[in-house]
């Protein structure tokens, strides 16, 4: 399908991508269960119902933060580094586009005038939160996918 990638390096899972044109009635899970941060999409038809719930108190463990960005407006670089700060590729995304962020470690660059949401487990830990590291250099720079 091409409104969904899964990003992969040496056989892990970096990040799911689901492009703005992706439709499908129902719900869609796109994370699979052994990630902290769960992705869905749900289409439903005037009329459903969805009975009354509240959600019970189940004990998770987070080790990683894993984001998920929702780009409202403009266009996103996202870079994709390993855990050793080793840069691998880049993807660009759109306006409608999410991306969930599983795995290794990453960098932006705003393409043009950016608004997203950020969705992630918190609270933000401030600068123990991540490590941050230099950018690879735009010359030696890998951008693929469908977002260009």
């Amino acid at each position: 399908m091409d409104s969904i990638e899964h990003c992969r390096f040496d056989g892990q899972l970096y990040a799911i991508i689901v492009r703005a044109s992706f439709r499908e009635p129902g719900i869609t899970f796109f994370s699979p269960p052994e990630l902290s941060q769960q992705l869905a999409f749900m289409s439903h038809p005037e009329g459903k119902s969805i009975a009354p719930h509240r959600h019970n108190k189940v004990t998770r463990e987070v080790h990683y933060t894993q984001e998920v960005l929702l780009i409202q407006k403009g266009r996103l670089q996202v870079d994709f580094y390993t855990e050793a700060e080793g840069y691998l590729e880049s993807r660009v995304l759109n306006a409608g586009d999410i991306i969930l962020l599983c795995s290794g470690a990453h960098g932006f660059h705003v393409l043009e005038p950016v608004e997203m949401f950020e969705i992630k487990q918190g609270p933000y830990a401030g600068e123990n939160d991540k490590t941050r590291f230099a950018e690879v250099a735009n010359s030696a720079l890998r951008i693929k996918g469908p977002g260009l």
